[in-house]
């Protein structure tokens, strides 16, 4: 099962199941991730800065491709509610834009 390392969260390690959104496995593990529009893809607030591993995800989905055609998903940034982590692992990084205040983040 691929592996998600969250660096900026103690290096918090997560299991994503086949076809499994990161957000939902995020979840499943008791993290708190930001996600204003419910994970319906509407809006950038559950992104995730990706620092190894793109090569690991599934397909821009359509919401990912509409927002960075727009400039507001960069190359490395990916939706954690629309995107899969389908053959082998990665690490990321919650971007300071959408940092929780109840949560202490690491460097």
């Amino acid at each position: 099962m691929p592996k998600l390392v969250v660096q900026n969260l103690a290096s918090r390690q997560v299991f994503v199941a086949q076809g499994q959104t990161l957000l939902k496995a995020l979840q499943a593990e008791g993290i708190d991730w930001m996600h204003a529009c419910g994970g319906k893809g509407r809006c950038t607030t559950c992104r995730i800065i990706v620092r190894e591993g793109l090569q690991h995800f599934g397909p821009l989905t359509a919401a990912e491709t509409r927002y960075r055609n727009n400039g507001r998903l960069q190359d490395n940034e990916r939706l954690t509610c629309q995107c899969t982590l389908e053959n082998g692992d990665a690490v990321g990084v919650v971007p300071n834009q959408t940092k929780l205040p109840h949560l202490t983040y690491t460097a």
